[in-house]
């Protein structure tokens, strides 16, 4: 037996209040080709933060997260849905997590399309962070080797599992025509127990996310590269500008 490595997973501490966002993305494959437009739509009420990343594929399937968490002195999740549908995924799938209770419900389609559900109540640790990694990436110390996270995810069944963030270093960019940096960190998933250890054997180990942020006063997301879905391809989600129509065009 190989020994388990074991991570102390606190919820993070609050450097950097959360506050109104609404923001625009793209999602690409490693080849550059397009494949959906999206937004990220923000809003703080008090201590509590409302987040709901879309994206619309030009094949028309849809993936969207809305998640609730609180921001009083550290980060905790409140609650979280996943939806995904359409050609794009492996499979549909509608899961929904209460954080507060451990309640969650999975509506998928199986391999012969017929729908199914799992409704289970889990005991989950305090640092859960469905649809917060980059959220949380914005408050943790770079300086910090790693730091270990919970998460949620539909196997279809539910599975709990930790993610293993490292900074890896910082990436030079440009804005037009000035030069910048970011600080670029691997997640990767740690399945755990005997999974764990055969996962890398059989190929089932999911490959690590790369993600890069910005960071001074308002530390922020530029761009993650990693799959949205269990077995799924290596995508890219970057920041998007509005293109607007060329003068003349008699467009308003």
């Amino acid at each position: 037996m190989l020994p388990a490595i074991s991570l102390i997973a606190d919820p993070i501490p609050v450097r950097h209040l959360e506050g109104r966002i609404h923001g625009f993305l793209i999602l690409r494959d490693l080849e550059d080709k397009l494949l959906a437009s999206g937004s990220l739509i923000q809003n703080a009420n008090g201590n509590r933060v409302t987040s709901e990343l879309r994206f619309h594929f030009k094949d028309g399937s849809v993936h969207q997260e809305t998640t609730v968490f609180s921001q009083r002195r550290t980060f905790h999740l409140l609650t979280y849905r996943l939806v995904q549908k359409g050609p794009a995924f492996k499979r549909a799938i509608d899961m929904s997590l209460n954080a507060s209770t451990g309640q969650v419900t999975i509506q998928y389609t199986d391999d012969d399309g017929k729908e199914k559900r799992i409704t289970d109540q889990l005991k989950l640790p305090a640092d859960v962070a469905n649809g917060m990694v980059t959220t949380l990436l914005g408050d943790i110390d770079p300086k910090v080797p790693k730091t270990a996270l919970s998460m949620l995810v539909a196997t279809p069944k539910p599975l709990l599992v930790k993610l293993q963030i490292s900074p890896l270093g910082e990436d030079s960019f440009t804005v037009g025509g000035s030069a910048a940096k970011a600080m670029r960190y691997a997640v990767k998933v740690d399945i755990g127990g005997i999974r764990g250890i055969i996962a890398p054997i059989v190929g089932k180990q999911p490959p690590d996310t790369h993600i890069w942020m910005v960071y001074g006063n308002a530390p922020g997301f530029l761009k993650s590269e990693g799959p949205l879905f269990q077995d799924g391809p290596l995508w890219r989600i970057e920041l998007a500008s509005p293109v607007w129509p060329k003068a003349g065009s008699g467009q308003r």
